[in-house]
């Protein structure tokens, strides 16, 4: 700069740059401090700086004030690095001129605004960038929900969630037709995209304060995090999809489209998100269950899983929704859903007993007006799993209920022999048997013949059952004569007769 510089700085290694002592000294509270008495020397001297805010642009911005005196304009485009280089070099006068600058923030424009933002997210090793970008961003805001209100096209509620509004990606191409409608909600989209994913999320959080539109919220989310994940590091994805899900968690349900929940699942998954993320988006889902289709809820398994499907995930889905305490047609759709996972996972050869028995019981008995799909489902899982105990097996068939079943599946399960070839233990256990599986509700027989037809077939099946019961007893009264005889042989105590 002068041809009399008697100081060497070196910036972060970027750039040296040699001043003067005396005019840098003159300004610059750091500099004083540094030299001191050394400012009267003859003999060079160099300082360096491994963290100086803004690097060599910010320095030279400030060194520049200094040598014109003092006479040095501050305007949006520079005050960021302005201010924080002059905090770092406590030159006072820079800081008394950025601050009325940034007094001024309300009359500076969008793209300035946005400038300013972006320079603070360059500045990481400044504290002081956060204070300003606190500002910056709270002004940022203040513009769009201005500029948003004084447009008579920022009723955003005009588009349903589940419209083509919603279908951004990376490599979409929209029609003419599309652009007009979007454009005039969505104009911010692609230029807010530019800040940081910390920056991002202060940007919603302020959004959501202020109730902005939350269907336009929602929209940028998702845009948001189609496209920044095209090219985002894993811990970038990350930290975008949790800023998604914990923004979408406080928005109007009618706001966010069902569907797009299940792509954040997706994505979630195989990320490995937070534990407070994930609660939050099964949640979420979970509470619409009734909208979800089967497809949706037939997830894959994490990978150190031996059984297909993520069964823990639709438990958790259901359980959240029945907590609400929905009833009604919502109910009964739920448990249609729920039985058509049931019959869908059944087959699978690596499904526990009691995981396929907490998905029989999940459902209140009272949803289900019919016992078709449970018994098909049961079905299928004891032909997939030859091996059970007879204990597991009675647990899987007592969720039956026989009155719930129709004409054809009663005259089935009666000539099912993965049915009847269940055996008791014990006679307590035979009863229990009886009393759980055929839980019959007494039929008065009266001149139509189908009842009396249906209240046959139910005494039938009971008969079969006693009489498969009294041959079970037969046989163990013979095992405790046999047992009564080989010990009165080896004894000469007494013991009681058996009745015969």
């Amino acid at each position: 700069m002068e041809a009399s510089s008697d100081l060497e700085v070196d910036i972060n290694g970027e750039e040296t740059i040699f001043l003067n002592k005396r005019i840098i000294c003159k300004f610059s509270g750091t500099f004083r401090k540094l030299l001191g008495k050394s400012t009267c020397s003859s003999s060079n001297l160099k300082v360096i700086f491994n963290d100086f805010p803004g690097g060599a642009e910010s320095f030279e911005l400030v060194s520049r004030f200094c040598y014109n005196n003092g006479q040095f304009t501050v305007m949006p485009s520079n005050v960021v690095l302005l201010h924080c280089a002059a905090k770092f070099m406590e030159v006072t006068k820079v800081l008394e001129q950025t601050e009325k600058c940034m007094e001024e923030i309300r009359y500076w424009s969008w793209p300035e605004v946005l400038l300013g933002l972006k320079q603070c997210q360059e500045l990481e090793t400044s504290s002081e960038a956060d204070s300003l970008a606190a500002r910056l961003m709270d002004a940022l805001v203040e513009k769009l929900c201005l500029a948003v209100e004084a447009s008579p096209s920022s009723a955003a509620s005009a588009c349903s969630p589940e419209s083509s509004l919603f279908r951004f990606s990376c490599d979409s191409k929209s029609t003419e037709s599309f652009k007009n409608c979007s454009a005039r909600v969505t104009w911010w989209f692609d230029e807010v995209l530019v800040l940081s994913p910390g920056l991002v999320e202060t940007f919603l959080k302020l959004m959501v304060s202020r109730k902005f539109d939350h269907l336009t919220i929602a929209r940028f989310l998702f845009y948001y995090q189609k496209v920044k994940f095209c090219s985002a590091s894993s811990s970038e994805r990350r930290k975008i999809l949790e800023t998604t899900i914990d923004t979408l968690y406080v928005l109007d349900r009618r706001c966010v489209p069902y569907k797009s929940l299940f792509g954040v699942l997706r994505l979630a998954l195989g990320l490995n998100i937070s534990k407070s993320g994930m609660n939050k988006l099964e949640l979420m889902i979970g509470h619409q269950l009734d909208q979800a289709t089967l497809d949706n809820l037939l997830v894959p398994s994490p990978l150190k899983s031996s059984h297909l499907y993520y069964v823990n995930l639709v438990l958790r889905f259901t359980k959240a929704f029945l907590d609400e305490a929905k009833r009604g047609s919502q109910l009964k759709k739920v448990s249609s859903l729920i039985d058509q996972y049931i019959a869908e996972v059944a087959p699978d050869p690596c499904l526990k007993p009691s995981k396929f028995l907490s998905l029989l019981t999940l459902i209140p008995d009272s949803a289900r007006e019919s016992h078709e799909d449970i018994y098909r489902a049961i079905d299928m899982y004891l032909e997939s799993h030859a091996g059970l105990t007879n204990g597991e097996k009675l647990s899987l068939i007592r969720t039956l209920s026989y009155e719930k079943l129709s004409i054809e599946s009663r005259a089935h399960i009666s000539r099912n022999r993965k049915f009847q070839g269940i055996e008791t233990p014990d006679e307590q256990q035979q009863q229990q048997q009886k009393q759980l599986i055929l839980r019959v509700e007494k039929v008065e027989i009266s001149g139509d013949n189908e009842k009396l037809k249906e209240h046959i077939e139910g005494i039938q099946w009971r008969v079969m059952e006693l009489e498969r019961a009294c041959l079970k007893m037969q046989n163990q009264m013979e095992v405790i004569k046999k047992r009564s005889k080989n010990t009165s042989r080896g004894s000469n105590r007494s013991l009681p007769k058996l009745c015969s």
